[in-house]
């Protein structure tokens, strides 16, 4: 009987359409205008398309919104005019590509008096990055015509906006042909060169910050693309240019140039270190390290260490006197003098400059005592991690390193650490990494690429000293490892009842899969026991221990069922406990309900 009933629902934008007088703006205000949008309806379409909707969309979203409007709708028409615009819709790309007085629209935009409106620029950005990917070919000549359009970027830079335009035109440019052709017009620009005259001390922070980062995203998507590109491609030129020693001298000059700061330092550095990439960085990165030396994808270019080099005195000083920075409260005390972002940053350059393996970059470092200044850093900030890392890093470059004819003096003799408390036993918190490096010595003393040269180091040492680091590698090294080695099962044997002492174990004794599920239902017992039956904390303050050990073998038992090679024998073994289980349950009922008394129950628990 379902023809009866009319079930067709008309949509209210159809009825809207209806009328001879219906306004943008009405549409505009239908939930469903985009979803109706983007389902192709014909009619709403060919409305939208008209001159005057698109030029009242276009307005919408380079023109500033009247000061007087509530502030939550204030921008509500420019964001759905932006979504409209950015639909993916064949007709509206066509519109908006093909007529070049709506493209100038567009482009005033970026005429106007800095700073942007932050959310205007957004929407400016994500509707002319639309077009470069849908109609490259128009938006990319409209564009060239233009002299001065990368300077009116740059001058807005300080909008992030503006610095994802940038990489659209560098990466959503289709074919590759027409790609290179863009790349070489944003050369003759010296898009690179005057990215990097904005990373200047008398520069604005916030411009700075986006021009470094534009940089790096330049330079990581070339690679990228590079890497992607058949040989016989042509190299990228702005990428060349990025590498070439010119260019880095340049960044250098500009870093240190006049007075010395923190941003400048900062941002100019990370452009280094991406130039310096060769690897993936963080943890990963010193897995890679121990696992595979320093075997890299590729080689650093240079002319980039050619232009490093002069300038390491600089970093140095960087280390020795940074830029001014307040006193900071932290959660271990007042902080009189922080380590500072640019210090970390230097830090992280040396390290990255070590893993290069240059002769001459090793051989002038090891001239500035660059690494002795770092170890004295590593142990003053005592609870900055990120610092920890890096020299970490830095240990590891040199001890992979393989040895030269001429080893480099000792330098300064370093107090080794014999206790890994501080001053009323708190552990202090580099000591994760002073472990790792210690055992990375040790190691390296027994077999490695520098043992020669350590062993000789070792025997140069004071009488006292060498004492001391014999002794801390015997004896605390030796015992903080054992603490840190978890084993997987543990071999505390819980006592079972007399039945299951009779039974034989079909699995190993060494790694009893049986006991492994007696402590799981122990612990599982022992956890939910307080909850159920109601006793406080302070009737088992003298037992945490215990409770502690039932829920690490716990999280011990659940790591080992979760792999596959052992996941089959471990449902056999609780299969066969379940059936042991069923089979007393026909001797005595042990959920009868019986009197219970609360206070000898609490008694048998204690004890």
């Amino acid at each position: 009987m379902f023809w009866k009933f009319d079930l067709h629902t008309t949509s209210h934008i159809d009825q809207l359409l209806d009328r001879e007088d219906v306004t943008l703006r009405e549409l505009m205000e239908e939930d469903d205008v985009l979803q109706e949008c983007k389902a192709q309806n014909r009619r709403l379409l060919l409305f939208l398309s008209q001159d005057h909707c698109m030029q009242e969309l276009v307005s919408l979203i380079t023109t500033e919104p009247p000061a007087d409007l509530e502030e939550r709708s204030r921008f509500k028409f420019p964001n759905i005019a932006c979504e409209l615009l950015t639909s993916d819709v064949s007709i509206i790309n066509d519109k908006l590509g093909a007529e070049e007085s709506l493209l100038e629209m567009l482009y005033n935009f970026l005429e106007q008096d800095p700073p942007l409106n932050p959310l205007l620029a957004s929407f400016f950005s994500k509707t002319i990055g639309n077009l470069i990917a849908r109609k490259t070919e128009q938006v990319i000549t409209f564009l060239k015509k233009k002299e001065g359009f990368i300077g009116l970027v740059l001058k807005h830079i300080d909008a992030s906006a503006m610095m994802d335009l940038l990489l659209r035109l560098i990466s959503c440019v289709e074919p590759a042909p027409l790609r290179q052709e863009v790349l070489h017009w944003l050369n003759e620009e010296k898009l690179v060169q005057r990215l990097t005259e904005l990373i200047h001390t008398g520069k604005d922070e916030e411009r700075q910050s986006n021009a470094s980062q534009t940089l790096c995203d330049i330079i990581r998507l070339s690679r990228d693309q590079a890497n992607q590109m058949q040989e016989n491609m042509e190299a990228d030129p702005l990428l060349a240019v990025l590498e070439s020693q010119e260019s880095v001298a340049g960044l250098l000059k500009n870093m240190f140039e006049g007075e010395r700061s923190e941003a400048s330092i900062v941002n100019g550095t990370q452009v280094l270190l991406t130039l310096l990439e060769t690897r993936r960085s963080g943890l990963e990165g010193l897995m890679d390290l121990y696992s595979q030396g320093y075997e890299r994808s590729y080689t650093v270019n240079s002319s980039i260490l050619n232009a490093i080099e002069p300038h390491l005195k600089d970093f140095q000083q960087i280390l020795l006197d940074p830029p001014k920075k307040s006193a900071i409260l932290t959660t271990v005390g007042v902080l009189e003098q922080p380590l500072g972002n640019a210090r970390l940053h230097v830090a992280r350059l040396v390290a990255a400059l070590l893993q290069t393996n240059s002769p001459s970059i090793c051989q002038e470092l090891c001239s500035l005592s660059t690494i002795n200044l770092l170890l004295d850093l590593f142990f003053k900030y005592s609870w900055n991690n990120f610092l920890h890392f890096q020299v970490e890093l830095c240990v590891a470059a040199i001890l992979n390193h393989p040895s030269s004819e001429e080893r480099p003096s000792p330098g300064n003799n370093k107090r080794v650490p014999t206790n890994l408390r501080a001053e009323g036993g708190t552990r202090r918190g580099n000591m994760g990494h002073l472990t790792r490096i210690s055992n990375m010595v040790v190691q390296n003393l027994e077999k490695g690429p520098v043992q020669a040269q350590i062993t000789d180091l070792i025997k140069e040492l004071p009488e006292d000293c060498r004492g001391r680091w014999e002794s801390f590698v015997d004896e605390t090294l030796r015992e903080t490892n054992r603490r840190n080695t978890v084993e997987l099962v543990s071999t505390h044997n819980m006592h079972s009842s007399s039945e299951d002492d009779d039974m034989e174990s079909p699995f190993p004794n060494d790694l009893s899969l049986q006991q492994a599920f007696s402590d799981y239902q122990i612990q599982q017992m022992t956890a939910n026991f307080v909850d159920q039956f109601g006793f406080n904390d302070e009737e088992f303050s003298e037992h945490d221990e215990n409770i502690k050990y039932f829920r690490k073998e716990y999280d011990l038992i659940r790591v080992f069922v979760c792999t596959q090679a052992n996941a089959a024998a471990f449902e056999a073994c609780c299969k066969e406990r379940i059936r042991q289980f069923d089979d007393a349950e026909e001797e005595e009922d042990i959920w009868e309900e019986k009197e219970m008394n609360y206070a000898t129950q609490a008694k048998s628990r204690t004890r």
